[in-house]
């Protein structure tokens, strides 16, 4: 897909996701999950926009995670994870639920500074919606994901700690290359 068509079609994703009507305030664990959805989500874009390109194929090791393969790790677990409690990835991802190889496709294909940006912030949106429409309700319903049973809560719970597990990495990577955090400064 050409960089002109790709953009194209991540920004009427985004469009799309983000021009719905805003949800009512949410309470309770989910109200908590998405204030702290908001932050990570916050930290994480801007970490992603504060490290300069020539960055983005720098790892502190060999066969460890770059900068740029951090973060489309992590737009690629904000499509999978909600999954778990059925809301479908775009298609246009090509990330089936029950077949990890597609998420492992998806993180490793080749993509821009920007364009990996423009994903994580639209698997950003996919993600808060799928939380916003988890009710109280749903959040001690049984489901099986990673061939593991485990509540809705427990599912929204290790998304939202996996996020920081990898703010942290992300923060961690920054500073390596003399790139401070934006709020930090």
């Amino acid at each position: 897909m050409s960089l002109f068509r790709r953009t194209a079609v991540l920004a009427a994703a985004l469009a799309a996701v983000t021009s719905l009507p805003a949800p009512a305030q949410q309470a309770g664990l989910a109200g908590d999950l998405l204030a702290d959805l908001k932050e990570v989500e916050e930290k994480l874009v801007g970490l992603a926009k504060a490290i300069p390109a020539d960055k983005y194929q720098w790892r502190p090791a060999e066969g460890v995670r770059s900068v740029g393969e951090v973060m489309m790790h992590v737009a690629a677990d904000n499509y999978l994870m909600p999954g778990g409690v059925g809301m479908q990835p775009p298609a246009s991802t090509g990330i089936k639920v029950a077949d990890y190889k597609t998420v492992q496709a998806y993180e490793n294909r080749k993509a821009s500074r920007d364009e990996i940006i423009a994903d994580l912030e639209v698997s950003f949106a996919h993600l808060r919606k799928a939380l916003e429409g988890t009710t109280a309700a749903r959040m001690g319903e049984s489901v099986t994901f990673f061939g593991q049973q485990m509540t809705v809560q427990k599912l929204w719970i290790l998304t939202v700690t996996h996020l920081h597990e990898h703010l942290g990495q992300g923060i961690a990577y920054a500073r390596s290359n003399g790139v401070k955090p934006p709020w930090s400064r």
